[in-house]
């Protein structure tokens, strides 16, 4: 008996040890439930590939992001979540996925964020391109559809149009007649640049050629910079570092370009006070105009002038130039397509030396066609970036507000289940079989559907597309018209995208041009 009852005391002891402890599980259990419930639901956050500490997911990630963005996609879907290094973005790569964000909940993506070396940008927070949405934005844009790019003032810039595709078509005929070859790419450069400037500027470029050079190399020369730098952000706190002298190349390169267009200004303001309101308006006499005007909705400053401006000479350099090239690089590597534009062009224009005009590309549809495959292939802006303003589900997964989203259009126009061999130029693609016409009742759809975004998509899209349909139509139109091209060392042109965000031509565009029809 003695011995039996320090056993049934070991066990009490067990019971009462085990019951304390379920007793402590359960409180706690029950704490963290009502902590979580007052909370809210958990986050769901988009699926993310596994990362490595301080880098995250760079080591996923190549050179060319929107084709890497594209390849991660098929394993972790068409929302997903990255972290490079001290930045975490939320990447769209499906149409349906483009709808929710610039459709349905439109109205909570309409803001930009900056992205690159936002540190070292003098005219950080002034942008309209790259600026959140607000009261300037808004302002902005109605200014660009009722002033800046529509009505007169598009005539106007069809006449600038029409002579610098005529200065290129001379300087190429030149090169044909000297047998020389020819970096497609550099000419092409050097007709967008001088259209913007006279465009914006023209009383200053209207007849300096080599002042717009000056104004191209001081763009390059910041976009260079802005290039290099960018590469810091990924790093966390050693963005705070200059070190590699980047962030002051960037800063002088900047104050210099200001120090121009300051006195830009001040001789177009010279000229205003002179009586000169009955000169022919271009962009900067608009702005100008604006920022003097004391009733305006929104008072414009100089530095947002000098920012809005170089936004233009930046988009020109790096989108309408590169859509151009690929454009043409697509068309000399694919003969047959190269022909039978040429034919479709002889039999609208004639056989007489009437170069194409704007007039005619309403009756090309295979020109259209061939535009529109282009574009799909090669986006002006393979990445679309935005910022979510306010909580809200994408694909039943929460975004908060100040994210970061990416959307990535070269995956989207390369949707197998959108595009039958997406990867292909196809321009046949955009026709009607039996009638051979344009469809444009499918590419409604496909707008409809946000599977064709080459200008983005809701109210961020690019105000300059028309202007963009229009230049692409007439420059293609008019070196295929004109001329034969044969390639250096007789194979085809290498078709790749320059390294990060850009929707740039990588490598240089040479090849001879052969004279065939001189209009002039």
């Amino acid at each position: 008996m003695a011995s039996s009852i320090p056993m049934v005391n070991n066990d009490n002891a067990i019971y009462y040890c085990l019951l304390f402890v379920s007793l402590i599980s359960t409180f706690v259990v029950r704490l963290l439930i009502k902590t979580y419930t007052n909370l809210g639901s958990p986050i769901r956050h988009p699926p993310s590939p596994p990362a490595l500490p301080i880098i995250g997911h760079l080591h996923l990630v190549g050179a060319a992001f929107p084709k890497s963005f594209q390849t991660l996609a098929r394993c972790y879907g068409p929302l997903m979540q990255l972290r490079t290094g001290s930045s975490t973005f939320v990447v769209a790569s499906s149409a349906s996925t483009a709808k929710e964000i610039f459709k349905a909940h439109d109205h909570k993506f309409h803001s930009r964020f900056e992205m690159g070396p936002t540190d070292y940008n003098i005219y950080k927070g002034t942008g309209f391109v790259t600026g959140p949405y607000g009261d300037y934005w808004k302002f902005m844009k109605k200014l660009c559809i009722t002033e800046l790019f529509a009505g007169s003032q598009f005539d106007r810039f069809n006449r600038i149009r029409e002579q610098e595709i005529t200065n290129l078509l001379k300087s190429l005929m030149e090169c044909a007649r000297k047998g020389e070859i020819c970096d497609l790419k550099v000419e092409l450069e050097t007709l967008t640049n001088n259209l913007i400037c006279k465009m914006a500027m023209s009383k200053r470029f209207s007849n300096k050629d080599d002042e717009a050079k000056k104004m191209r190399k001081m763009v390059s020369e910041i976009m260079k910079a802005g290039a290099k730098l960018g590469v810091n952000e990924v790093f966390g706190v050693l963005k705070k570092f200059d070190l590699f002298g980047h962030g002051k190349k960037l800063q002088e390169a900047l104050w210099e370009y200001d120090g121009v267009m300051e006195q830009i200004m001040k001789d177009y303001e010279e000229s205003m006070v002179d009586g000169g309101e009955n000169e022919e308006k271009d962009v900067m006499y608009i702005l100008l105009q604006t920022y003097r005007n004391t009733d305006a909705e929104v008072k414009l400053t100089r530095t947002q002038i000098k920012h809005f401006i170089l936004e233009l000479f930046m988009a020109s350099i790096d989108t309408e130039s590169a859509a151009i090239q690929f454009a043409m690089a697509e068309l000399i590597n694919h003969p047959n397509v190269f022909k039978k534009l040429r034919d479709e062009i002889q039999s609208i224009v004639g056989s007489s030396r009437r170069l194409i005009k704007e007039s005619d590309v309403p009756n090309l549809p295979y020109l259209q066609a061939i535009v529109k495959e282009s574009l799909r292939l090669h986006a002006p802006s393979p990445i679309i970036n935005r910022e979510c303003t306010k909580d809200c589900k994408i694909n039943g997964f929460d975004i908060k507000a100040k994210t970061k989203v990416l959307i990535n259009t070269y995956a989207i126009m390369r949707d197998p289940d959108k595009w039958h061999d997406p990867d292909v130029y196809i321009p046949d693609r955009f026709f009607v079989d039996s009638t051979g016409q344009f469809d444009q009742s499918e590419m409604e759809m496909q707008r409809h559907d946000f599977s064709y975004l080459p200008f983005g998509g809701g109210r961020r899209v690019c105000p300059g597309l028309v202007h963009a349909y229009v230049l692409m139509h007439t420059t293609i139109g008019a070196l295929v018209q004109c001329f034969d091209w044969k390639v250096k060392d007789g194979g085809k042109i290498d078709i790749n995208i320059a390294n990060g965000f850009s929707g740039a031509m990588a490598p240089p565009l040479l090849c001879y041009p052969i004279t065939r029809i001189n209009p002039f």
